[in-house]
Formats: structure tokens, sequence, C-alpha cells
């Protein structure tokens, strides 16, 4: 039996009625009728355009039939898969697992004993003003390796590439740069590699936050766009500049991604969203780029840094430190140093690690959005919402910091102060 892949119905406007009882149902395929390439209708030997037809009088419709033995056969390979897929992928944990993690475990140790030495490589590192970046540079510093910093204030980069010099780094260059321009990335990477004639380590660390409700936002998404534009874009333009070089050299890409990712605080929708991107993204060109060059993604939970300080992007294009609502988003959560988090990515970049979520218990999180989303869900909109009518900064997250006192207990020093940097 043919297949029938489309038909026209034609229906003569003369007869008393244009029921389907009175439709010519004329089959492409079966000889009565075909249509050409200029859309005329071939019938009973004779070829109609479409205007002729419809000037006898007869209205026309093209008909998609799509219940043809091929789409039957995907219907029933798909039913087949819906049964067996489940349980093969649950046999196929059972036995690969324990493999897959003794296997990964020896791997672990070898990579240990044979880590990368960095002394003498050259590494790019965007936003390394301030936070993870600027420890970025001192841990890199200290081993020997050369640097190029780069943010947009430059008076506290040159602070930065003095000390990352005292502490053992033998050359460190300074590029004020906005990595949200795509020209300003092609620069960093042009000068870096003039400079020092390679590039061995890219550091996307650059980037930026707000706090807002999705529908409180600029109509003209002008807020979200920048979050876009400097989280994802950033390390989307440089990295794409930095690819050949760092081909060359069999080098490494560091991307500072963030367990918000999958924990997706609300008022950090397009935030959480930009992480998620980095993720996808990379782990897309890791599959592009093969053993060429390796890529680390980095997930960390709360750190030491000027976001976690409350420093968020406004309404206006401005930053502002917000501590009230750093509150409210981080509560009583324990926030990591940025030395001992940048101590651990340069370790696993040199290991050549796929992924580092810091500090490490953080990623248990990740379990419990994978088994109990609506729990994650009802556990945010309790914790993170205050009542109607009252300001967000009454929500029961930020009362338990106050009442407790644990402020002092789990937030670092540094982010206790309002005083941020500034050029």
């Amino acid at each position: 039996m043919a297949v029938i892949s489309s038909a026209v119905v034609i229906y003569n406007n003369s007869s008393p009625s244009t029921d389907t009882r009175n439709a010519i149902d004329i089959r492409f395929n079966d000889g009565m009728a075909t249509r050409t390439v200029d859309n005329s209708l071939h019938l009973n030997n004779a070829t109609h355009t479409t205007q002729e037809v419809s000037s006898y009088g007869w209205e026309f419709s093209i008909v998609n039939r799509t219940t043809g033995f091929l789409d039957q056969t995907m219907d029933l390979i798909h039913k087949f898969l819906n049964l067996v897929a489940p349980s093969f992928t649950f046999f196929s944990f059972v036995f690969l697992l324990p493999p897959i993690y003794f296997f990964n475990f020896f791997l672990s140790i070898l990579r240990s004993v044979f880590s990368e030495n960095l002394a003498g490589k050259v590494v790019v590192i965007t936003g390394a003003s301030s936070g993870i970046g600027e420890h970025l540079a001192y841990e890199y510093g200290r081993r020997g390796a050369r640097l190029a910093l780069t943010a947009r204030r430059e008076k506290s980069l040159q602070e930065i590439a003095d000390r990352a010099r005292d502490l053992g780094s033998p050359d460190v260059i300074v590029i004020r740069a906005d990595v949200s321009k795509v020209d300003d990335c092609r620069r960093l990477v042009e000068e870096t590699v003039n400079h020092f004639g390679r590039l061995d380590h890219l550091v996307n660390n650059a980037g930026i936050n707000t706090v807002c409700m999705f529908e409180d936002a600029p109509p003209d998404m002008s807020l979200f766009k920048a979050i876009m534009d400097t989280n994802f874009w950033g390390s989307v333009y440089t990295t794409r500049f930095a690819v050949p070089h760092l081909k060359n050299s069999k080098g490494k890409i560091v991307v500072m991604s963030s367990a918000a990712s999958w924990m997706n605080d609300p008022r950090t929708s397009v935030y959480n969203a930009s992480k998620a991107a980095l993720t996808a993204f990379f782990d897309t060109l890791r599959i592009e780029l093969g053993s060429e060059v390796k890529i680390t993604i980095v997930t960390p939970g709360f750190i030491e840094s000027e976001i976690t300080q409350g420093k968020f992007l406004q309404r206006d294009g401005n930053m502002e430190v917000q501590q009230d609502m750093r509150d409210v988003q981080v509560s009583s959560i324990p926030v990591g140093s940025a030395s001992g988090c940048a101590q651990a990515i340069v370790n696993s970049a040199s290991k050549g690690d796929r992924y580092l979520t810091q500090p490490s218990w953080f990623r248990m999180t990740y379990l419990w959005k994978l088994f109990f989303p609506e729990l994650v869900e009802w556990s945010y909109r309790l914790s993170h919402f205050s009542r109607p009518g009252a300001p967000h900064q009454q929500a029961p997250s930020k009362k338990i910091l106050d009442f407790t006192g644990l402020k002092n207990v789990v937030y670092p020093s540094s982010i206790q102060s309002p005083e941020i940097k500034t050029d």
C-alpha cells in the first residue's frame, strides 16, 4: 500500500452543499492529480493553475497525511525506547559506576603526582581586580606563572600585579578591558601574546550580579542584558580569540560558572541562567576541542567576593552595595575564603580536572535539586520572601541571620564591610 503524504481537497461551490461529502479527494501519488513546481494542479490530464481552479468556482486545500507506514514505525520505536531506556540505564549504572569511579580515583592520583608545573607559563585572568580573580593572581604568582591581569579598574590591577610579583611571578602585565565588548576581548588576547609570545591558561573569571525580581526589571531588559554580556558573552568572546593560541600550547581553560546554575536562588534569574549557559557551552566546547585544550568548569558556592559583599548592578546601570539584600540571599550559609577557593582552582586546572565545586560539600546541593526539586523550591519561597506588602529585607532568611548573630561566624570579615574597591 502506498504511503499518502498529502492530498488536494477540491470543493465545488456550485453545489448546494460544500461539506466533505461533496469534496473530491485527489491524492498526489495515485496518478489522479499532481502538483508542479509552479504550484499548478494537473487534473484529468489537464494542467490548471491555482488561479484557474478558483475561477471555476472551486475551493481547494492541501491536506497533509502523516499516518503512513514510516510514521507508524517511528511511533513504535519511541514506545519501545520508552520501555527499554529506564531499565537499560539502571543496569548500566549498576555495572558501570563502580569501575568508572575506581578508574577516575586512580586517574586523580596520577594527575596529582604528575600535575602541571606552572613556572614560566602564561596565564590570562579576567575579572582580576577583586575576589576570586585577585587571589587566583596571587596563587598563580606563587607558582611562578607569568600573568596578564585584566579588569575595568586599572588602579586595583596595578596593586594586585605588584603583590603577584612579590609572591614570585617573574612578569605581570595589566590590561584594562571590559569583557562585555568583543573588541576588548580580542585586544587583551593579542596584547598578551604579543608580550609573552604564547598563552597557556585562560581563566574566565569576570562576572557581575543583580538582585531583582524578573517582573521588576526595566522593560527594555538592559539590566539582564548587561549580566549576560559580561558573565556569558565575555567568556565566549575571550575564549574565541584565545583558542588558537591554547591549541598551540596544549593549554587549558578555566571557567567560573557557579552552583547557582542548579541552585536557582530567586531574584537572580538571569545570573543563574548565565552560569548555566557557561556550563553548557564549555561542556560542548570540551567535546569539540578534544585533547587539544583541557577545560575545567568551576562551580563555587558562596565565596568571599564583591558579590557576597553585596555589590549588585542597579536598574540605572551603576554598581551599589546592598548588604541587606545580600543577607536575604546568602542568609546563614557559610561563605568560603577566596584564597582557599583560588588554591583549589589552580590545583584542579594543573591536574586537568573536568569539574570543581568549592567548597566541596556544596556538591550535595545538586543531589537535593535533582531528587527533591519541589522541596528546594518550597524552601526558597518560605525563606527568601517576606509577607505580602512587607519589604524584601524582612524575609525569614535575614531574620534568622540577625536573630542568631551568625553573620559574625559564617561571613569573613572582608565582606562584612560595605566598602568596595574603586579607581
